[in-house]
């Protein structure tokens, strides 16, 4: 990259000239806005269709067709095994061995199934630790998990907030929250990436700390997963969860995902709601009692794999192997850096950018925080065929991805905003 931006046109079509994963944009649909495709930056809420989808869906229904009931073994991928086709690829994406992941359910599904193992009050050790302004339906899941234990979420919920003024949560009040709390602590559950500042936490010093207070660390990823490098393994993670209709761009209700460390996952002691696709695959057509859970996180299914639901996600998948994981982290740091360049030029709009500008604090969304006139500027660059995110009360947020999103792009969002007034 070069050492300095250009608020030009040609500057950013230089860039994507030498992008080496610009080619990847020809993979996905894009919306149409007046017969051309929008300038989309949106792929934080819902990522946009690989053109692969619509194959791999008629192959599947052409193989249901041929064989019925015996696609579970003759289909080209067989459903009876169908979520281990994920496993190595979603794997590499969040940093983990391949029976440390599974496809399955959806996010907040597996965030309740995954605290039923992991949330195991006892004593004055009862306690849960998250961020304040987390994602609603994190808010809702703990707070229902510590209502099933008998307590009240104002004592066992611990929520970290902002300092007085401040748009950010810093890692070192959660690390001195988690220490303060010490032996009451039995869970931290964090969203990985805060869906409304895109602020990205520190996960591995988050989890030591956890640890040293003898408390378990579990993350939901939704807005990291696919976004950011992720190393669950390596940084002792205990658990995380999330959704991959985001960054993983596998259609609207996407199948979820669930990480358990190994020390976890093959340790038929922990306790995990039993279901027959999470039983020993062995024995699973025996159909005998008593529950012998497989190894590693795949012990977590309750049902048959939705097959129909998981092949974007497996087309998905595909496009990520290809391009690798830390080859769209480097584009994602560069990209996200140029339009954060051009948004900070604008200065006759009412905004200010609370996204952390260091590139290890952050992935690949920019929240522009509006005093007035956020919802007419968000309405605008729709009206133009820009698609952005609105999150209330007052945020427009937007996600320059690396898969399809192009340095051109970046430069149309800020000539267009450099329009509206």
């Amino acid at each position: 990259m070069p050492a300095t931006y250009e608020a030009t046109l040609e500057f950013a079509q230089d860039l994507d000239r030498t992008d080496t994963l610009y080619s990847f944009r020809e993979r996905f649909l894009f919306p149409q806005h007046n017969g051309e495709d929008v300038r989309y930056f949106c792929g934080n809420s819902l990522g946009l269709q690989p053109k692969s989808v619509s194959y791999l869906m008629d192959k599947e229904l052409s193989d249901w067709a041929r064989y019925g009931v015996e696609g579970h073994f003759k289909a080209g991928y067989p459903w009876f095994s169908y979520h281990h086709f994920f496993a190595e690829r979603l794997g590499k994406i969040v940093g983990a061995g391949k029976d440390e992941v599974v496809a399955m359910n959806t996010l907040t599904v597996n965030l309740h199934m995954l605290m039923l193992s992991f949330y195991r009050p006892a004593g004055k050790r009862y306690k849960i630790l998250m961020e304040a302004g987390a994602f609603p339906s994190d808010q809702y899941a703990v707070e229902t998990q510590v209502r099933m234990h008998g307590y009240e979420p104002d004592d066992a919920i611990i929520e970290i907030t902002p300092k007085s003024g401040a748009s950010l949560i810093e890692d070192a009040d959660i690390i001195n929250a988690i220490n303060e709390a010490g032996d009451s602590l039995a869970v931290v559950m964090i969203g990985g990436v805060n869906y409304y500042t895109g602020q990205f936490f520190d996960l591995e010093n988050i989890t030591k700390a956890a640890h040293a207070a003898g408390a378990y660390a579990g993350f939901d990823l939704a807005h990291a997963v696919g976004n950011i490098p992720l190393k669950l393994h390596d940084w002792n993670v205990d658990f995380a969860c999330w959704c991959s209709y985001k960054y993983l761009n596998s259609g609207p209700g996407g199948v979820g995902g669930a990480y358990v460390h190994e020390r976890h996952g093959n340790d038929p002691r922990l306790f995990r709601l039993a279901g027959w696709w999470g039983n020993e695959e062995k024995t699973r057509f025996k159909m005998q009692k008593g529950f012998v859970p497989q190894k590693g996180a795949a012990s977590w299914q309750m049902s048959n794999a939705p097959v129909f639901n998981m092949v974007a996600h497996n087309a998905s998948l595909d496009i990520f192997e290809k391009a690798g994981i830390q080859a769209l982290r480097e584009k994602s740091v560069n990209l996200t850096g140029y339009m954060e360049f051009l948004l900070r030029k604008i200065t006759h709009l009412p905004f200010e950018i609370i996204t952390p500008s260091e590139p290890a604090r952050r992935g690949c969304q920019i929240s522009m925080l509006f005093a007035e006139k956020g919802r007419e500027v968000f309405d605008a660059l729709t009206n133009r065929g820009i698609i952005a995110d609105w999150r209330e009360p007052n945020v427009v947020r937007i996600a320059p991805v690396p898969l399809y999103n192009t340095y051109e792009d970046c430069y149309r969002m800020y000539e267009t905003m450099m329009e509206i007034e």
